[in-house]
């Protein structure tokens, strides 16, 4: 039987990306989201139509009875979840110092640090049971080149990495690997209106002399959910083209 991946935030973007790679790979996939219920179907159309399996796991990851519904679901329809891909984002804005509020940075944390943890809580028991399972969080770059006018998000991300860091060694003992890929700027549908001028600023900065692809991130999500990333736990692995060195 096929173990099964969980990917929040799927319907589109890099999440979609990541799903049909890891179906690609072997993983049934759980492609979830919390309102494009549209756009969620067309992933799970296509993976089906590569011959690969997935359903439509459509909860909210920041509240735990949607969460616990939305994973017997899934158990139901194709198994029970070994792998949880925590890539579920809401706005981003920006806003200055002065503009930022309390508010502003629980709406970061609800995403970052409040939905993996009730995620990880939720499919503890079953996991510690059977001494294995995977969290993959989605982090970002921002928690260490410090944007201006961006702390409730970068801060959000760092405490992602921080809670990564933890579980890891909290999990380790009983075969649970946690890490964290920390992509630079990817370009995707919610990116549609950036100017030239602002991709050809990051470009600037990039070591490598292109932009990232949502593929560059979903072959480091493939290959730390592979039996090749057995003994790779509490890493952040940057994907962003060398931007930040070191």
């Amino acid at each position: 039987m096929k173990k099964v991946a969980l990917v929040t935030g799927a319907s589109r973007g890099l999440g979609a990306v990541m799903a049909v790679a890891l179906a690609a790979d072997g993983w049934a996939v759980a492609v979830n989201c919390a309102h494009d219920l549209l756009g969620a179907a067309r992933v799970v159309a296509d993976i089906r139509e590569a011959g690969g399996v997935a359903t439509v796991a459509p909860f909210d990851v920041t509240d735990a009875e949607s969460i616990e519904a939305g994973l017997e679901q899934i158990r139901a329809e194709i198994g029970p979840v070994d792998l949880i891909v925590n890539n579920a984002t809401g706005p981003q804005p920006e806003m200055p110092i002065m503009a930022q509020s309390w508010q502003a940075c629980l709406d970061q944390l609800h995403f970052f640090v409040k939905a993996p943890l009730l995620l990880l809580q939720a499919v503890l028991p079953d996991w510690r049971l059977r001494r294995s399972g995977r969290v993959i969080n989605i982090g970002s770059e921002v928690a260490e080149l410090g944007s201006p006018a961006f702390a409730p998000y970068a801060a959000a991300k760092g405490a992602m990495l921080s809670m990564t860091r933890s579980w890891a060694s909290e999990l380790g003992p009983e075969g649970i690997t946690v890490n964290l890929i920390a992509p630079g700027w990817v370009p995707v549908e919610r990116h549609a209106g950036a100017s030239e001028a602002a991709l050809q600023s990051y470009r600037s900065r990039v070591a490598l002399p292109r932009m990232g692809q949502p593929q560059d991130v979903a072959a480091m999500v493939v290959f730390l959910a592979s039996p090749g990333a057995d003994f790779i736990t509490g890493q952040r692995l940057a994907v962003n083209g060398g931007r930040t060195l070191g």
